[in-house]
């Protein structure tokens, strides 16, 4: 009668014929059982939303920590009426640990749900900016059909000084559709042109770097920006990189860059093992390591994170335009494979590796779309430019030309999506359109 009153509330009532208070509790079990699968089932997007809000997570916990008192509450008390006589003193103690092992059961998964609760509201805490931008309950979006992202992967490694972005994507998605198309800028570019204010006054020539012993390549924007504050007036001190980014890269692809999201090379490594490993195809075998100390044999295989590091990293018998494709194929396996499966399972190494890798300055009250249209881009088709040689020459970019392949890559509405194509030949290819990443990739 106890094991059953665990998985229906009020069977051992009712059995000792409190049936009033048995039927009552069995439908408020029923009721919140069907809550809680309709939640899950029907408004799954709509409950993710919820748990990247501070608020709601408190109130989960709390809601959480009184489901599995008034559960355990119910055992007991059922196990209570039910006992062993008195003068049975084996069966009362045998039932009684089991009674106790039951009320274990029911705790010890809310409170570990209650844990990664408390873990989310510390995460959203400390990546996400507290800044609130307006947005209209019906439209997020505040009419915008595209939204843009500035993704950096920033190298910040032993005896190299400052932070080099040495992986500029920006990812352009669709509000409605969640279609997303890649831009890729090498990290050469070379007279980069500045964004109006101080940065063009002191490069009205477009970017020369600082001083003669530096190249002036694109790179070192983000870096520039930290050193001279007065590049970016009014911007906090580790803001000031990212913005002249932004404004940068706006205005070299001719679109608004509304925000960004950088990663760490290492704590990158550190996700992807978190995620247990990311499946990706090698086409051709990769060496890496400056002395050849490793190699990522060609075929599809699951990559650890030190190996996922070097297969976007790695430039070893290869070049920069080579690895910006290897890392849209990256970004597109981890966008893909991130499932919310994968992502619970390893929550906790996720969540810590996160807080030490990423940055960001999407305000907290964004992430409820955010978390929608991220749902969207999974079951979308992503598409991938990127401005190399031959189309682009990095020494002297052709400015007016990039600006016009992305106007007419955001224009052209991709193709219906079906079965995988494969990949056409890089001359075929042109360099000059986007590549949908489920064939290329694969």
């Amino acid at each position: 009668m106890t094991l059953g009153s665990a998985f229906l509330w009020g069977v051992a009532h009712v059995a000792t014929d409190r049936r009033k208070t048995g039927f009552a509790l069995m439908v408020t079990h029923v009721l919140l059982l069907a809550v809680v699968i309709t939640a899950v089932t029907a408004f799954g997007t709509q409950v993710l939303a919820l748990a990247v809000q501070p608020f709601w997570l408190t109130a989960l916990s709390v809601a959480l920590a009184v489901v599995a008192l008034a559960w355990s509450a119910v055992i007991v008390r059922s196990f209570l009426l039910v006992r062993p006589e008195p003068a049975n003193s084996a069966g009362r103690v045998l039932t009684t640990a089991f009674t106790a092992a039951l009320c274990a059961l029911v705790l010890a998964p809310t409170a570990y749900a209650a844990r990664l609760a408390y873990l989310s509201r510390d995460v959203v805490d400390s990546i996400f900016t507290a800044e609130m931008t307006p947005i209209v309950a019906d439209d997020p979006w505040n009419g915008a059909t595209r939204i843009n992202f500035l993704l950096i992967g920033a190298d910040s490694a032993p005896g190299r000084p400052g932070v080099r972005t040495d992986s500029v994507t920006v990812a352009s998605v669709d509000t409605a559709t969640g279609d997303t198309t890649l831009f890729g800028l090498p990290r050469n570019l070379e007279q980069v042109q500045m964004p109006r204010g101080p940065a063009r006054q002191r490069f009205p020539n477009g970017f020369s770097g600082d001083g003669p012993d530096t190249p002036g390549l694109l790179n070192e924007i983000f870096q520039y920006a930290e050193d001279y504050p007065e590049m970016v007036p009014g911007v906090r001190h580790g803001q000031r990189g990212p913005t002249l980014l932004k404004q940068t890269v706006s205005g070299i692809l001719g679109i608004p860059v509304t925000y960004y999201a950088m990663v760490d090379m290492k704590g990158f490594a550190q996700i992807i093992d978190a995620m247990g490993g990311v499946k990706v195809t090698i086409k051709q075998p990769i060496v890496y390591g400056k002395y050849r100390e490793g190699h990522l044999a060609a075929g599809t295989r699951k990559l650890s994170g030190q190996e996922a590091l070097w297969f976007g990293r790695s430039r070893t018998d290869s070049d920069d335009y080579v690895r910006m494709g290897r890392q849209k194929c990256l970004l597109y396996a981890v966008a893909k494979q991130a499932d919310p499966v994968t992502v619970l399972n390893s929550f906790e190494k996720l969540a810590a590796a996160t807080k030490r890798a990423i940055s960001t300055d999407v305000p907290k009250n964004l992430l409820p779309p955010l978390i929608e249209l991220s749902d969207r881009v999974k079951d979308a088709r992503i598409r991938s430019l990127s401005f190399v040689p031959p189309l682009i020459n990095t020494a002297s970019p052709d400015w007016s030309l990039i600006r016009a392949k992305v106007a007419k890559a955001l224009a052209d509405r991709p193709a219906v999506r079906g079965p995988a194509r494969p990949k056409a030949p890089a001359a075929a290819q042109g360099y000059d359109r986007p590549i949908a990443l489920d064939a290329a990739c694969h």
